[in-house]
């Protein structure tokens, strides 16, 4: 994989291209008012029926009415706090039922389809970006936000996601290591509920959270994403600080599957996940992983950086019309943080 020219974007590509907005989400707070000053920039009108539409597409009404009452008893007996406290006080803010809630957080643990990428330079710094693929553009693009866990004054982590999800899909520890989460094509969405309130197991996107707040560093942040149950399948892409520290984690719900980690001495500086495990061939219907391979090797090691590594998950069909939002960062370099919300994809392509 030798020094070649880097890719560009064609003057066309990407445009429109949005910031989201950041906000500070204080933890010295109850969870129940944490989310109240993030709520209340909003319309809540338009978050009503933007939920509500998200809801209908992704439960069936039957199983909708059948499991409401369930899903509120739940919520007492099974959901952990601080995401029982913050769910309470989103539906409280925006004038929502507990149900509804609940269901628009999981409906975001079933459908989200993404690509990630870790990689390191020659001189030993990782590089981390993701883009999140999701049905619902028009709504989630107008809701993504950028949040700021602020502990005692101090930013505790960093995280990208959606106004009411309590969840975190992608997230940056400063000086300590990123992750990201993408969902693995595998099981049913009523397994994963189950599993959630009967087994007490994980939501997938709360173990990103939980482990952005509470693990030490880099390899603290594998063990955990490795061992803790989860709901649902899924691969945790973790960047660290040190070269090497990069990893794939492809998960079952009881435990690791696969670990892939960077092996640069033998030439392998970056590993590439979209939703398919790295040891298959994708299917030709939705081939991003070859695409965004293609783009590294023509980049090369030498010159992967930040705005390199934003470019490679800029080209098609790794940047698609599903693409909600791209983010790039680095726990090295945590100022660098940059998320943009793709608002209008005219055409991705790769240029040498």
């Amino acid at each position: 994989m030798g020094r070649t020219t880097p890719i560009r974007i064609t003057a066309e590509s990407c445009k429109k291209l949005t910031t989201p907005p950041v906000f500070n989400l204080s933890l010295d707070l109850p969870p129940e008012e944490r989310w109240l000053s993030i709520v209340n920039h909003y319309d809540k009108d338009y978050f009503r029926k933007a939920a509500t539409a998200i809801i209908e597409s992704t439960v069936p009404k039957w199983v909708h009415h059948a499991i409401t009452p369930a899903v509120v008893d739940a919520l007492e007996k099974y959901i952990p706090q601080p995401y029982a406290g913050e769910i309470r006080g989103v539906s409280s803010g925006f004038g929502m039922s507990l149900a509804d809630v609940i269901l628009l957080n999981f409906a975001y643990e079933i459908t989200a389809f993404c690509t990630s990428v870790v990689a390191q330079d020659t001189k030993g710094n990782i590089f981390h970006g993701r883009n999140l693929d999701y049905p619902y553009g028009d709504i989630l693009k107008n809701i993504t936000v950028d949040i700021r866990y602020v502990r005692n004054e101090q930013v505790a982590y960093r995280g990208t996601t959606f106004t009411g999800y309590v969840g975190l899909w992608t997230g940056q520890s400063a000086k300590k290591f990123t992750i990201s989460g993408d969902k693995r094509a595998r099981g049913f969405w009523w397994e994963n509920f189950i599993a959630a309130f009967l087994m007490r197991y994980s939501p997938v996107s709360w173990l990103v959270r939980k482990t952005l707040e509470d693990a030490e560093d880099f390899q603290d942040a594998v063990l955990r994403l490795s061992k803790i149950p989860i709901i649902g399948d899924v691969y945790y892409i973790v960047g660290g600080v040190q070269p090497g520290e990069g990893v794939v984690v492809t998960r079952n719900r009881g435990g690791p599957a696969d670990i892939w980690s960077l092996d640069p001495i033998n030439g392998q500086w970056y590993r590439v996940e979209t939703n398919y495990d790295h040891w298959t061939t994708p299917p030709p219907s939705d081939d991003r992983r070859t695409p965004a391979i293609k783009a590294l090797n023509a980049t090369g090691q030498a010159h992967i950086n930040m705005d390199t590594l934003y470019e490679v998950l800029s080209v098609k069909p790794v940047c698609n019309m599903l693409t909600i939002y791209t983010t790039v960062m680095s726990a090295a370099f945590p100022e660098k943080y940059r998320t943009v919300v793709r608002q209008f994809l005219l055409e991705c392509s790769m240029s040498s």
